[in-house]
């Protein structure tokens, strides 16, 4: 089947300057939709939560998710020390939250800002989440900026309600 579709397509650049290259990526990646996650974690190293949209299913056996953490993050270290945390999905009402736990807002504030609860590791579940998910990190590997987490589900708690919230085009978008 042959069908014609008109699509504006921008000439390929060339990655060669490591700038140009970091401003080209990120701007190309602005066109991946993604859904948003507050990742959360509590323990010896300190209570931490961060937006993230780099989140990803790995396996169901175990059930194992990708989370991948700024190693220049403020959270860092607490994810790190505690070795748990959780990933709240995130429902289109969410956005004032994602924005809290995006910025620089201190610690209390981000959680005040909504009702939370614990399931096995002890990290704080968003308790309107669409999804959460309570993670071990079994293993972390060098991904340059960034540790990849992998993370075994140890718990889920899942609501049967609500739209999913989504990143595209660098604004937030309902899905669902």
């Amino acid at each position: 089947m042959n069908m014609k579709t008109s699509v504006a397509i921008r000439d390929a650049v060339p990655v060669a300057e490591p700038e140009a290259n970091r401003f080209e990526f990120r701007d190309a990646m602005s066109r991946m939709a993604a859904a948003v996650n507050i990742v959360t974690t509590n323990g010896p190293g300190g209570l931490a939560g961060f937006a993230a949209t780099a989140v990803c299913s790995v396996t169901d056996s175990p059930p194992t998710l990708l989370v991948c953490l700024n190693r220049g993050a403020s959270v860092h270290p607490a994810v790190t020390a505690n070795g748990v945390l959780c990933v709240n999905v995130l429902s289109d009402g969410h956005q004032d939250l994602s924005r809290l736990f995006g910025g620089k807002t201190p610690v209390e504030e981000r959680f005040s800002a909504a009702s939370w609860s614990e399931l096995a590791t002890g990290s704080p579940v968003l308790d309107d989440a669409l999804v959460s998910f309570d993670c071990r990190i079994i293993h972390r590997a060098d991904g340059g900026t960034h540790d990849i987490l992998m993370c075994e589900v140890d718990a889920i708690r899942r609501r049967d309600d609500g739209q999913g919230l989504v990143y595209f085009d660098r604004t937030y978008h309902r899905a669902g």
